[in-house]
């Protein structure tokens, strides 16, 4: 029988296989530097001598800057933990009237873009919204006769992020509750412990790390806030970024504003992997059963409904309910035409990036199961770091780059043929897309190489004795088998790309809007009845993973 493994001798097999995987380091190493390129571009400009515009930064603006900073992440990590976690206990170990679907209700803000949020409540309870003017026509009162809190401010600010934000925290500390241990819980309450005290001495110790993970996608999502703050007046870095490029047009301070925020990252991120590192607690039996839930009496029952609905009824059902109003009421003026040419553009956009970002992540994903070194897990963490920098910091450091390619191409081209392209990538699609790249490259790795994981590898030797090259494998064997992590992927890049605001809004080619452009820029202008029509298409979009996130989650344990 002829021979259909290899004709090569078996003393050249090692050596073939040293040179795939320089190979495979060497493809994996391109992208990697590639997608990194961006925050590389960023960190090279601290290098820079600061001017007159940066030392004006410094003394003015940059210690109010530094302080809204830090009160939001503050106070937005606070608020998210409490609610997050407090909401997901009651959900999971406790029985009350609703509980099912609150379990589910909490994750809709998630489907909620938080500048939607803060557009919809600016409008609400400023003093000519519905609330001041109802409030005034009802008792009669005029202008400083009573007091009403400023929703534009920083603790405005912080109030809406918490409740924009807190369902990443909620997620993954019900999924580590999901996850306990009964006999834990039992073994502390045959020890004499009550409810709060298993809560607060077992439960949530063992559940720590997961929360300390949603608390710091949490605080990432604050960093990277633009709509919001930029509605409510609070100067933030991503803020002064976006005013330094574009209305002072210095690109080295936006740059270096850019830096520093990185610092703050770089906060959340260690605080991330640091959860990630600390103790874990794993089951010693294959065997799981359901939590037993303790019964609410009527008063704390009472307390449960009101304690977990009010986090959805503030962060979706309201907004939600005021812009389905306003779309009825107004709408977007432009029409139908427009509208749909906006709706385009943005599933255009969301599409294409979801394809290209779901063919690299499977090119990396296959990489890494081919030569699965420390070298190409420390190419991998380089290229999905993006996930953990704001937009605008990408932005800026996709333009530095692609900007000086640009000039240096278009003096070249001059001197030599006498013609002058142009600028051909910055401000282009192509610029765009590799922003997305950058920003949600993680999302689509991480999803794609969870799902091949559980792909035996002995499907992949049995391929390749049967001839299949490494891309037959994956056109094959792989992407069959993957279609539904593909499919996952694919909705939740698409419904970020939809989301997204910074990046687009700053990189984006002259005259090309999105939704997401679009609802800013007519809410900035006060003008939230049109922006409701293209605000609630997103907010429609977004709900699709938002029900199979709650699905998921749901499943991980036996009877829920």
């Amino acid at each position: 029988m002829t021979d259909i493994v290899s004709s090569a001798p078996s003393s050249n097999l090692p050596v073939l296989r040293r040179r795939r995987g320089l190979v495979w380091i060497s493809l994996a190493a391109i992208v990697a530097l590639v997608i990194a390129a961006p925050v590389f571009a960023i960190l090279v400009n601290l290098s820079h001598p600061a001017g007159e515009l940066w030392r004006h930064l410094i003394s003015t603006v940059l210690p109010e800057m530094l302080y809204n900073t830090i009160v939001l992440m503050v106070g937005v990590g606070l608020g998210t933990m409490i609610i997050g976690t407090g909401c997901a206990w009651l959900v999971t170990m406790t029985e009350f009237p609703g509980r099912r679907w609150l379990a589910w209700a909490l994750f809709l803000p998630l489907a909620m873009p938080s500048y939607v949020t803060a557009f919809v409540y600016g409008d609400l309870l400023q003093y000519a919204g519905p609330i001041q003017s109802g409030l005034r026509q009802l008792f009669g009162w005029e202008r400083g006769d009573y007091w009403f809190p400023d929703v534009l401010s920083l603790g405005g600010a912080v109030f809406l992020l918490i409740f924009a934000f807190f369902p990443y925290v909620f997620m993954l500390a019900r999924a580590a509750f999901l996850d306990q241990s009964v006999c834990v819980l039992e073994v502390g309450r045959t020890l004499g412990l009550g409810p709060w005290q298993r809560f607060l001495r077992i439960a949530l110790p063992l559940a720590r790390p997961m929360i300390a993970g949603g608390v710091a996608l949490a605080l990432m999502e604050t960093l990277a806030e633009f709509g919001a703050v930029s509605y409510f007046g609070v100067p933030t870095f991503t803020t002064a970024i976006y005013r330094t490029w574009f209305g002072m047009g210095d690109a080295v301070a936006a740059a270096q504003l850019a830096a520093v925020l990185l610092v703050f990252v770089l906060a959340a991120v260690m605080l991330e992997r640091a959860s990630r590192q600390a103790k874990r607690f794993h089951h010693t039996s294959a065997r799981t059963r359901p939590l037993p839930l303790r019964p609410l009496p009527p008063v704390a029952a009472a307390f449960a409904i009101l304690a977990c609905a009010l986090p959805v009824l503030i962060g979706f059902v309201l907004p939600g309910g005021w812009l389905l109003y306003l779309a009825i009421d107004q709408g977007d003026s432009l029409g139908l035409a427009r509208l749909v040419e906006f709706t385009t553009n943005s599933f255009l956009l969301a599409g294409i990036a979801a394809v290209l970002l779901i063919a690299v992540a499977l090119g990396l994903a296959y990489a890494q199961r081919l030569n699965p070194t420390r070298g190409m897990s420390w190419l991998i963490q380089l290229a999905t770091m993006g996930y953990a920098v704001p937009g605008s910091v990408i932005a800026i450091g996709v333009l530095l780059p692609l900007a000086f390619f640009d000039h240096a191409l278009n003096d070249w081209a001059q001197a030599t043929f006498g013609i002058a392209p142009g600028l051909l990538l910055s401000g282009s699609l192509i610029a765009l897309f590799y922003a997305y790249l950058v920003r949600f490259l993680a999302v689509s790795f991480n999803t794609i190489d969870g799902g091949l994981h559980r792909i035996r590898p002995s499907l992949d030797q049995a391929a390749r004795v049967l001839g299949q090259t490494p891309l037959g494998v994956v056109r094959r064997i792989h992407a069959p088998l993957l279609r539904g992590s593909m499919l996952t992927a694919a909705m939740l890049i698409f419904v970020d790309v939809l989301k997204e605001l910074p990046a687009t809004l700053i990189v984006r080619p002259f005259d090309f809007d999105t939704l997401a452009v679009r609802v800013y820029q007519l809410a900035s202008d006060e003008r939230l009845g049109e922006a409701s029509t293209g605000a609630l298409i997103i907010v429609a979009v977004s709900l699709i993973p938002v029900i199979w996130l709650h699905a998921a989650v749901a499943r991980s344990r036996p009877g829920e």
